[in-house]
């Protein structure tokens, strides 16, 4: 089928619906031959790259010399991330037994010592390798099989329950961990999710009634300064963590972590099975942080979508972040939307949550968005994420493990062939025993990724990172260099005296550059 701008949107629906081989699949056809209206021009191939690309599918095949490429390749951000999900399980059970904490024995749920009857020291878990394997497998998916009554939904979310006891008072550990693990597969950028003097904000939420005036619940959150003490607590919390992280890490030495250079920036979690009053105090909690502190750049809601009170005040939800955006100047939206599979919800469940978060909830950021195939009129809502450039932060992994949907059942492929934006993320890469080097060896194994392909998703994380600044590029999603660089080569050790100073001034630009850089460094080495 050849597919232009005048193709109607059933036609392209019929080609990836009735594909024997899948919509997924299908899409991934449509895009390689260029057929799919929308998706944006490519630029010409550069001959280095053309020689990466002849030595990636030299080692396709290869495990792990694949591997070795993609953990070699400059891979910008991971802008999907839970810092509590993040840190590894072995992380996690040194900083229990550092702590003197307990581990119960069958629901294997972390607690402070002395320990009781049904529970064993920490420390056993570092010393005694069943109990380490056992302790592991309870915290992460390692080994996880589906069936047995608990399904990989559950387990996953029931981590976080099981180890909460040790993550709260080690977010600078935490910080270290997730870094160092990135700097060292050449990621350069972080935005992770992470809640900050969260009990005094739920205190203080206790105390509001609730209204469908969001004007005045607004003025009910604000009303004492009390909140205003709260961002301040926070400002102070993060310059110790960040203080101590860095220490950990030995920033500034000789012996300094790769995680030293990766840039840190925070999404601010509101929980979206909380209490209206709740859910909308923490809202305005998070664009008054964006407000305070450049270091918190966006607010996402977090929790599972299928819970039933998230369910039911989903379109509530949006409607609250649709009035605070035009509250506040700063603050950036990205959304979980659409973290949903046939057989979790209700089908009419399936039909409208990414259009809402884009529509509605001005999400300029989509987390997940699995299930969108099932979205009424789901291609107008691509062309309208196209068009808007809202971009889809996408950890296969995961989706792999909560939702059960992978290969050709993902939609990763058709997202691509519309031209919506689209990146890699890890989400919870503790739990999920992952990395960001694995999620692109999945991406380049079920879809046949090239290196181009690749380089384009890497380049979409800085582009749409909420970091401070101009972009490098035209426009978003057009990596074509304007402006102060335009008569520059990309990634030059030497930028003319106008584009330093461009780069000097906008932290975005300067990070694209650097990594432009790493691809030119990258091609050399790998052609």
């Amino acid at each position: 089928m050849v597919v232009d701008h005048t193709t109607s949107p059933e036609a392209i629906v019929r080609t990836l619906r009735t594909s024997s081989v899948g919509p997924a699949v299908a899409a991934v056809g449509l895009l390689a031959s260029g057929a799919l209206a929308g998706a944006p021009p490519a630029s010409a191939t550069t001959p280095p790259e053309v020689a990466v690309e002849r030595h990636l599918d030299s080692i396709r095949a290869d495990p792990a010399r694949l591997d070795a490429f993609l953990r070699e390749l400059p891979k910008g951000g991971d802008l999907h991330t839970h810092l509590s999900g993040a840190v590894t399980t072995e992380t996690l059970i040194d900083l229990a037994a550092q702590d003197g904490m307990c581990i119960h024995v069958t629901t294997h749920v972390a607690a402070a010592g002395p320990c009781g009857p049904e529970q064993r020291p920490a420390a056993d878990a570092q010393g005694d390798p069943a109990f380490r394997a056992e302790v592991i497998g309870a915290w992460s998916m390692e080994g996880f099989q589906p069936g047995g009554g608990e399904s990989g939904h559950d387990h996953f979310f029931a981590a976080f329950g099981k180890t909460g006891a040790i993550t709260g008072p080690h977010r600078p550990e935490m910080l270290a961990d997730v870094l160092d693990k990135a700097g060292r597969q050449r990621e350069s950028y972080m935005e992770t999710m992470t809640t900050r003097q969260g009990s005094a904000v739920f205190e203080l939420a206790r105390g509001i009634e609730f209204t469908e005036d969001f004007a005045e619940l607004r003025r009910r959150v604000l009303a004492d300064g009390r909140l205003a003490a709260i961002v301040a607590a926070a400002r102070q919390e993060t310059d110790r963590d960040e203080a101590r992280y860095r220490e950990l890490l030995r920033c500034g030495t000789a012996q300094a972590s790769p995680g030293c250079g990766v840039t840190l920036r925070y999404i601010h979690q509101v929980g979206r099975t909380n209490d209206p009053a709740v859910v909308f105090t923490y809202m305005v909690y998070g664009f008054e942080l964006a407000e305070a502190d450049h270091r918190n750049v966006a607010l996402n809601l977090v929790q599972p979508e299928d819970a039933e009170v998230a369910l039911r005040d989903y379109r509530l939800h949006m409607r609250m972040l649709d009035h605070l955006r035009g509250a506040y100047a700063k603050g950036h939206i990205t959304l979980h939307a659409g973290e949903l599979a046939p057989g979790l919800v209700k089908p009419e469940e399936l039909t409208y949550h990414i259009r809402e978060a884009v529509e509605v909830g001005h999400a300029e950021r989509v987390g997940h968005a699995v299930d969108v195939l099932h979205e009424d009129r789901w291609p107008a809502l691509m062309r309208t994420m196209r068009q808007r450039h809202v971009m889809v932060e996408s950890p296969l992994t995961s989706n792999a493990q909560i939702l059960e949907v992978s290969g050709e059942e993902h939609p990763f492929p058709t997202y691509r062939a519309f031209g919506v934006p689209i990146t890699l993320a890890t989400d919870d890469e503790g739990i999920s025993r992952t990395d960001l080097t694995r999620e692109y060896v999945r991406a380049t194994t079920d879809y046949r990724l090239g290196y181009r392909s690749l380089k384009t998703i890497a380049r979409t994380s800085l582009d749409h990172a909420f970091l401070e600044g101009e972009r490098l590029w035209r426009g978003p999603d057009d990596y074509v260099l304007t402006g102060a660089c335009a008569r520059d080569r990309a990634g030059s050790p030497r930028p003319s005296a106008s584009c330093r100073a461009f780069l000097e001034r906008n932290p975005k630009a300067k990070l694209q550059w650097a990594q432009e850089a790493a691809f030119t460094d990258f091609e050399r080495r790998h052609r």
